[in-house]
C-alpha cells in the first residue's frame, strides 16, 4: 500500500464507514484530527486480505500531538474504517504491536 496515494486521497475525498462514525463519536475524534494524523502519518501494519479489501493501519499525530491509529481501506474511494488512540500497554512507541 502506498502512503503517498493515501495522503493524496485524504486531501481530496474520503469517506467514513458507519462503524468509523460511531467510534469517532464515542472516542471524541474529529474528522479534522483524522485528516491531520493521516496526512503526516506512516503505515505501521498492512492487511491485504482484510474483509474491507486491502487495508492498512496508519500511525499519526494531530496538530495538537494527539496520537491516533487510523484503519484505512484504499480502494477507490478512500474509506476510513475506524480510528482510536493506541494504548501504551499494547504498543511500543505506538508503532510496534507488543507480543502477548
Amino acid at each position: 500500500m502506498d502512503i503517498d496515494k493515501i495522503k493524496k486521497g485524504i486531501k481530496s475525498k474520503h469517506y467514513f464507514t458507519h462503524h468509523a462514525i460511531e467510534k469517532m463519536a464515542e472516542r471524541m475524534i474529529s474528522e479534522i484530527e483524522i485528516v491531520e494524523s493521516v496526512r503526516d502519518g506512516e503505515i505501521i501494519e498492512e492487511y491485504p486480505e482484510d474483509k474491507y479489501g486491502p487495508t492498512c493501519l496508519i500511525y499519526g499525530a494531530t496538530k495538537k500531538n494527539r496520537v491516533l491509529h487510523v484503519l484505512v481501506s484504499y480502494s477507490i474511494p478512500l474509506w476510513i474504517i475506524t480510528a482510536y488512540e493506541p494504548k501504551d500497554a499494547e504498543w511500543i512507541n505506538y508503532k510496534i504491536r507488543r507480543r502477548k
